[in-house]
């Protein structure tokens, strides 16, 4: 996959300290660009930057601390990465939660969290990325990683499969906004089903069930998902591609 066009060109990537984040992170500092990296467990995201410096990596993390439930903070991300690198080129929206937080008896926090982080830091993001990259008139890419949660309902997991459902309809609404303007920018998402990262654990609460889930067939890793990034950077500028699926071989559903 030729990532050429892309080289030196600045990433923003969220949800960066561990799982699919920290792997599109690592990914995408390889393959030669600059990547702001953003969570809020500042250290994990610096042992990211340590290691890929160490590691003679062409490209670069930038660890940058932000809590996406806070908008200020967001909106100061964006300034930060205008006045240090002239601006995004690359959103990759990969912060997520789920909470096992059924809707006939789970907690309203939860379910707010869920919705901050999924649906309104996503979507806050993405208006400032695309103010930014207009102003450039560049021909920038915003990934979403969404979750096959968005085309089926898991037990329990009403919710959360709703703000992953919201992300499906604001990645098409996007692509129409996008397209109304004959802008250059493109948007896609990728909804993986199960991958083997902390959500699992922080989603049921108990460490033996994460144990027991992951013991039932090989699922899909980090870099499976970074590797879809960087397939979808490395179509032509006239194919956008919208939404990959991909699960597990012996994923049952």
């Amino acid at each position: 996959m030729n990532l050429d066009r892309w080289q030196q060109k600045v990433a923003l990537v969220t949800g960066a300290s561990s799982g699919i984040g920290q792997a599109v992170a690592r990914t995408l500092a390889t393959a030669g660009m600059q990547v702001v990296a953003v969570a809020r467990r500042y250290k994990r995201l610096e042992a990211l930057r340590r290691d890929v410096e160490d590691s003679g990596s062409p490209g670069a993390i930038k660890a940058l601390q932000v809590d996406l439930l806070d908008e200020d903070q967001i909106l100061a991300m964006f300034r930060t990465t205008r006045d240090r690198f002239g601006g995004v080129d690359l959103l990759v929206n990969a912060a997520g939660c789920g909470h096992f937080a059924p809707l006939s008896s789970g907690r309203t926090d939860h379910w707010r969290e869920m919705l901050m982080i999924n649906v309104l830091a996503l979507s806050i993001c993405t208006r400032e990325a695309i103010a930014d990259m207009r102003r450039r008139q560049a021909a920038g890419q915003i990934i979403h990683i969404s979750s096959m949660a968005g085309y089926r309902v898991p037990t329990d997991g009403g919710v959360y499969a709703a703000t992953k459902a919201a992300v499906r309809a604001l990645t098409e609404a996007s692509r129409q906004e996008l397209r109304a303007i004959d802008s250059p920018i493109r948007v896609a998402a990728i909804s993986p089903g199960f991958v083997e990262t902390e959500f699992a654990e922080n989603f049921h609460k108990r460490k033996d069930a994460v144990v027991d889930f992951y013991a039932k067939y090989k699922v899909l890793q980090p870099q499976d998902i970074a590797d879809a990034v960087t397939f979808i950077l490395s179509t032509p500028e006239h194919v956008q591609v919208h939404d990959i699926l991909l699960r597990p071989l012996h994923q049952p559903a």
